[in-house]
């Protein structure tokens, strides 16, 4: 029986193609995911594809990101200065959207997809008066594809082309595998720990899909794969046999009661035969299975004597050790140490997961590994969509994919809990309507030490009798953008070896603390969103929904650290400007940013006279220490908010100012100065160009960067700017970048002469452009965005701009907590590299730099 692929899949062109003659990027500064502007591209590309099963269907949608237009002169005049650096970029950008449905309710699918409109020409419609091309044609597999065609052409005015469906999860399993970063994990003891997959070590392995019936496929390369086995007994017998033993009337209700089950109480054990002990001479464990349910055999019980949630465990239990064990012979078979599984079996349910992998690493004496992934049910699906012609999802690398979870009807394993939502007021009536039915979201309460659900399930769960949910270990299943103009920075000295985090999340403690830190923050942090809109009835109620929602991905997280894949601070920091964003809170700070901006302005004059009367050391010096001074404004510290009620801006930098004296706690500077002045007679050639991370608003910027950048232009250094492409808490973004230094110019000669050669001027100070500017003999001044909204930033995932400005850069400055110490802290270049930043948080100081509050680090890192 067994089926050999070895051609790679069929592309249907029963559909209209992706046009991308004349294809360009399209989108302002402020755009997160700018888009590709396909000109010729006509509307009836199909974004919507299916996996049809016997017990599940599986959908997953593309959805394009709104188009927009640039008349941004700044973007236009650096994309020309960097246009040799440049490529184009041949994936269509938008969203991947997974979801699934029971296959028994196929009519709550037919009206998901009515209802966002998927039938009429793909991805979502605005417009309720959409019409269905009468020749609309989507990708499906699996066996419902034929069985229920009919039905989609009824309903829905859909006709269904067949794809294969062992190709379809071949060709899946392998996008997942090499396009999203960790992806794959493994699952041993209750704890989860994510395994990031080399896409030039991939193959050969062996997949493992657990649907109704289990196939084994060896795969080994993209179109290479073989069945070479599989069994009849899959998630259809425990579903089967449950719903006879048990009448449960939902595969997760079966799924709920094996988390309460004690299989001690129906399977035969090896101590039952031995008297309650080990049989040690080959192995065996008193509380290994020697039979499941073997009790029944010599106990005078009825069926209805038996706890359903003790027989739940037992068959869970059964068929779990089995599909393991036939795996791993397969395995040992062709010499494949990496097994991954995947199917709607697991569902992320812990006992299921930890049963295979203790089986796996029973049989193999820990030479192979069961691994797992996060969209397990959904390869058939996406194997399926990448049977369209020219998806372009063959060339997507793994930093140009971003998952997001947005809260509107969370996904739990792609399960829609609540209805379709189209619009702002829908997704915030569904907060309200889900408060009001008593799941009343909450701050987190504070963690339990992690536990574990006994060595491979075969001793009685710790858990057991517990209330958890029966999807409360489930990963969730977001969003997935594809921002097809995200690169990995290129001055990273070792990409496989770069980790941005510098706090370690895994540990709960730590977790538990920054979930706390979070849920302090978040009043005032409303409080700030509602005053940006005005203070409106209509800003009080998306707060209140805000407010309601994030708290509700903190209470996830404390509930399942591993909920939303791998967890760095980068990522949960992110996580909350997202939300913030989801509802239409897009700068919270932009008064306070806007005042402190003006107030720093005022004192910039006679900072740069202050400065320019020193002699250079000294005013390096002067220059360091005024950056680590300006650093202490930061509404994201409570340390630091708390400082606000204790003077102005001014009257507060002047205070850090005083107070800083050397040695800092981390001290380069003496290095740094050599680099830059030299010793004695023997003056080093200046960089050629360098990036400054920026962080703040108001004097961080104003006062401490800027002057910095200047000086640098003063000794010769093309300057890069690095900011924000959306905002993020008091951060200055790429879009707010110009005005200030068009601000800052009118004071200082250096600064306008570089600003009107970086082309910064031209919009702020000028109603015409002189094109001649450009080739101006002073050195320019340019901003560019970094491709994040966020406090932190991963160098893994930055803007093409930011990417192609860094192919001539010998000098990196990264300033502030977020991007100097929450990330980037160990991070190592193949340039010169300065990180500056006050540290404004106790916890971070005495774990990561034995410190105190408000202690500064100064690290100079020579080209790696």
């Amino acid at each position: 029986m067994a089926h050999t692929g070895n051609n790679s899949m069929h592309r249907s062109s029963s559909r209209p193609q992706l046009d991308l003659s004349k294809a360009e990027i399209q989108g302002n500064v402020e755009e997160k995911y700018p888009t590709i502007l396909l000109p010729n591209q006509s509307h009836d590309i199909s974004h919507l594809a299916l996996d049809i099963g016997g017990s599940l269907i599986k959908l997953m949608y593309f959805s394009r990101h709104e188009d927009q237009s640039t008349h941004d002169k700044r973007m236009r005049n650096v994309k020309n200065r960097l246009d040799g650096n440049r490529r184009s970029y041949p994936i269509l950008g938008g969203r991947l959207h997974f979801v699934k449905f029971e296959t028994s309710k196929i009519n709550e699918c037919l009206d998901f997809i009515y209802s966002k409109q998927l039938h009429c020409g793909g991805g979502e419609s605005r417009y309720s008066d959409a019409t269905t091309d009468s020749n609309a044609i989507i990708k499906a597999t699996g066996g419902g594809a034929h069985k229920f065609a009919d039905l989609f052409k009824e309903r829905l005015g859909l006709s269904l082309d067949k794809e294969d469906e062992m190709s379809c999860l071949v060709a899946g399993a392998n996008f997942l595998l090499k396009a999203i970063r960790h992806e794959a994990f493994t699952h041993m003891e209750g704890q989860k720990e994510f395994v990031q997959i080399d896409p030039n070590d991939m193959f050969p392995y062996l997949l493992v899909n657990i649907g109704s019936g289990v196939s084994m496929i060896k795969v080994d390369g993209d179109g290479k794969f073989e069945r070479v086995s599989g069994t009849n007994v899959g998630g259809g017998t425990y579903w089967g046999l449950g719903r006879l033993l048990t009448k449960c009337e939902s595969f997760d209700e079966l799924l709920e009661l094996s988390q309460k089950g004690d299989n001690s109480n129906t399977d035969m054990l090896v101590g039952d035969i031995y008297g309650g002990m080990d049989y040690s001479k080959i192995g065996l464990s008193a509380s290994t299975i020697a039979s499941s349910f073997g009790k029944a055999t010599s106990e005078k019980k009825e069926l209805e004597d038996y706890r359903p949630e003790d027989i739940s465990l037992s068959l869970l239990r059964m068929i779990s050790y089995n599909i393991a064990q036939i795996s791993y012979l397969n395995a040992l078979r062709f010499g494949l140490k990496r097994i991954f599984f995947g199917g709607f079996f697991i569902r992320g349910h812990a006992y299921t997961m930890d049963a295979i992998s203790f089986a796996i690493h029973f049989w193999s004496k820990g030479d192979a590994q069961a691994m797992f992934l996060r969209h397990e049910g959904f390869l058939g699906a996406l194997g399926a969509f990448m049977s369209y012609e020219k998806h372009g999802l063959d060339d997507l690398m793994v930093h140009q994919l971003v998952e997001r979870f947005p809260m509107g009807a969370p996904y739990t394993g792609g399960k829609i809990h609540g209805p379709p939502l189209r619009d702002l007021n829908e997704k915030i009536s569904w907060m309200d309507k889900f408060l009001q039915k008593g799941t009343e979201i909450t701050a987190p309460v504070p963690m339990a030490p992690p536990g574990t659900t006994g060595l491979g399930g075969f001793e009685v769960p710790l858990s057991k009798g517990s209330t958890l949910r029966s999807d409360a270990s489930a990963l969730n299943v977001g969003v997935l953008h594809l921002v097809p103009t995200l690169e990995v920075f290129p001055l990273l000295a070792d990409l496989k070896m770069y980790e941005p985090n510098t706090i370690d999340l895994s540990d709960h403690s730590e977790l538990e603390y920054w979930l706390k830190i979070l849920s302090e923050h978040l009043p005032d942090l409303v409080d700030k969103a509602v005053a940006s809109e005005g203070g409106t009835d209509d800003a009080k109620r998306r707060g209140d929904a805000f407010a309601r929602a994030f708290s509700a991905h903190l209470a996830r997280l404390m509930e399942e650290p591993a909920a939303y894949g791998k967890l760095g601070l980068a990522k949960l920091l992110e996580m909350r400007e997202e939300c913030l964003r989801e509802f239409h809170f897009f700068d919270a700070y932009i008064s306070i940013k806007q005042r402190e901006n003006e107030a720093s302005l005022a004192v910039l004059p006679d900072l740069l006279m202050e400065l320019d009367s020193l002699d250079e050391e000294t005013r390096l010096l002067t220059l360091i220490e005024g950056v680590l001074a300006a650093n202490i404004f930061d509404w994201g510290s409570r340390a630091c908010v708390d400082l606000y009620h204790k003077g102005t801006i001014i009257e507060i930098y002047r205070m850090s100012r005083n107070k800083m004296q050397r040695p800092w706690r981390v001290d380069d500077f003496d290095a740094f100065k050599e680099r830059m002045l030299g010793t004695g007679d023997k003056k080093p050639p200046p960089h050629r160009r360098a990036l400054l991370f920026v962080d703040n608003s108001g004097a961080d910027i104003v006062l401490g960067m800027l002057p910095l950048a200047r000086e640098l232009l003063r000794r010769g250094t093309e300057v890069v700017l690095v900011a924000n492409s959306l905002p993020a808490l008091n951060d200055v973004t790429a879009m707010e970048l110009p005005d200030i230094v068009a601000e800052a110019a009118k004071h200082c000669d250096i600064l306008r002469r570089a600003a009107e050669s970086g082309g910064l001027l031209v919009d702020a100070m000028t109603n015409t452009y002189d094109s001649s500017k450009e080739n101006s003999s002073s050195v320019p001044l340019m901003v560019v965005e970094n491709g994040c909204g966020s406090p932190c930033i991963d160098l893994r995932q930055v803007s093409s701009e930011l990417a192609a400005a860094a192919k001539d850069a010998d000098l990196i400055i990264l300033e502030g907590m977020g991007r100097a110490l929450h990330t980037n802290l160990n991070a190592r270049f193949r340039c010169d590299a300065l990180k500056l930043a006050m540290v404004k948080n106790q916890r971070l100081a005495e774990k990561l730099i034995k410190g105190n509050l408000y202690d500064c680090i100064c690290k100079y890192e020579p080209a790696n």
